[in-house]
């Protein structure tokens, strides 16, 4: 980072790829990793879950956060043909019927998930689970599907990716610096300054883009085809055909840095528009950004109270069964980096090639 970028309020500690990679495919190579699953099948039940934003290929011409897109298309069927046949894929509504005293999920228990609602995951993914016939649970940001509008972290993006200007000033998120001239450099940016405007509350990460969006006359209300979120119809047409709608917030905000009343409307007014859109309340919530700071109690609370049966972070891991809490629910994001080596070791063996989670530690 340049040296004119005041310090971050404390370090970002990311994951570290190269090493489980390396190891991934060195156990790929010797055929270690269906030994591993089998293993670990006898000695642990649990339910991994995968966590996907965007499937969708990755070129100059995307000018969003490059840390959505999770895979190419062709990445996302092989990754889904290995779930399909070395797994048990099981949707939302099993897992609450187990938590619930229903049947206990299958040992290999995977389940596939989305956040966001990109309009590629009906575009692109959607085909591909419903020919390979696994299932899925995407969760939404009503606010932007019945709006339209692009998320504001990824209009951020967009706006440092395609800028004219040449500095980059965001007082409250203490950045001022030149802004890179090539696209890998912006790129590289990017989570940084995603990183250090989620430090501020609520009110302060959208007047930080509004500020940016009118300084450089580039409206998110103007929207772009490539952030697109799905509509409704798409919706309808995914759960009929087996796949799980659920919930996401309203507009996509950090829950645990809003204030009570917007926190409770933002959960609850989500449920009610799922409800009215798809015919039956939805039976689970994803937290936006989904770390350590982005939920706590107060969160837990709203959801339970709108509806929700249970509930989705971003922290990485995998969940004992039965889990120790219902809304506290682990997953494993896949990015586009991981190949397939890397994805059936995650798999087959998360303790050792699941990537820790980016946590953001405050000061004290």
């Amino acid at each position: 980072m340049h040296s004119d970028v005041a310090s971050p309020p404390s370090p970002v500690q990311g994951p570290v790829t190269g090493r489980r990679q390396r190891l991934a495919t060195r156990a790929h190579a010797w055929r270690l990793l269906p030994l591993l699953q089998a293993a670990r099948r006898l000695l642990r039940r649990d339910l991994r879950v995968l966590a996907y934003h965007r499937v969708r290929e990755f070129d100059d011409d995307f000018r969003f956060d490059p840390m959505l897109v999770s895979a190419t298309p062709a990445d996302f069927r092989a990754q889904m043909r290995h779930v399909r046949d070395r797994y048990h894929p099981v949707a939302c509504r099993d897992v609450v019927a187990s938590l619930d005293g229903g049947p206990a999920l299958p040992r290999d228990a995977v389940l596939v998930t989305f956040d966001d609602g990109y309009d590629d995951n009906h575009r692109v993914a959607f085909p591909i689970l419903r020919e390979l016939g696994v299932p899925a649970t995407f969760f939404v940001a009503t606010g932007h599907i019945d709006g339209g509008e692009p998320y504001a972290y990824d209009w951020l993006a967009h706006l440092l990716l395609t800028t004219s200007a040449t500095r980059l000033r965001m007082p409250a998120a203490g950045v001022d610096l030149p802004l890179p001239a090539s696209l890998d450099a912006r790129r590289a940016l990017v989570g940084d300054v995603l990183d250090r405007l989620k430090y501020l509350d609520d009110a302060g990460q959208q007047a930080a883009i509004v500020a940016l969006e009118r300084d450089w006359a580039m409206p998110r209300a103007a929207g772009h085809a490539d952030c697109r979120p799905m509509g409704w119809d798409q919706l309808r047409e995914m759960q009929a055909a087996g796949m799980e709608i659920a919930g996401h917030g309203v507009h996509h905000r950090m829950l645990a840095k809003l204030p009570d009343d917007a926190l409770v409307a933002e959960v609850a007014q989500c449920q009610a528009r799922l409800s009215a859109e798809l015919g039956a309340p939805a039976v689970a919530l994803s937290y936006p950004v989904g770390g350590p700071d982005a939920y706590d109690e107060r969160v837990v609370r709203a959801a339970r109270d709108s509806g929700f049966r249970i509930g989705f972070s971003y922290v990485s891991g995998t969940n004992p069964w039965p889990p120790a809490d219902r809304f506290r629910l682990l997953r494993s994001a896949v990015e586009r980096s991981v190949d397939r080596p890397w994805f059936e070791g995650i798999l087959a063996l998360p303790e050792v090639f699941s990537h820790p989670s980016a946590i953001r530690v405050y000061p004290a």
